[in-house]
């Protein structure tokens, strides 16, 4: 299966994009992490993936984004963004309402919800 990420330049314009949308402050916080989150889902450990599925890889972005906090303001808004468009762009679809997923975000980040949980509600809410 060849994956298609998200690079460093279209995190950055989804993020400007969800402030210009919804409001905020634009601006990356720390571009150390920002770069990190991009790189975190390809990451090989021992000649193997660390992370060999779609939703893992999906939950990746999700979680770093919330957890690592790059930018100054929007991060939930950026991450389940990041994440949904990784999705549909190979090939799957996430299958709730923006409600629900705003939802989701919010337990995410209150309740520190690790990879393998993330990936199993992506599992149960996307085809």
């Amino acid at each position: 299966m060849n994956i298609r990420y998200l690079n460093l330049e279209e995190i950055l314009r989804l993020h400007f994009q969800i402030i210009e949308d919804f409001g905020g402050s634009h601006g990356v916080k720390d571009e150390g992490r920002l770069k990190s989150v991009v790189q975190a889902p390809k990451q090989i450990v021992f000649g193997k993936e660390q992370y060999p599925t779609l939703n893992k890889k999906a939950a990746v972005y999700l979680r770093n984004i919330i957890g690592d906090h790059p930018f100054s303001d929007g991060n939930k808004r950026t991450a389940i963004t990041v994440c949904g468009i990784f999705l549909t762009r190979n090939g799957s679809k996430l299958t709730v309402s923006p409600k629900v997923l705003e939802l989701f975000t919010l337990k995410v980040t209150i309740d520190h919800l690790t990879i393998n949980k993330i990936a199993s509600w992506l599992d149960g809410n996307s085809v």
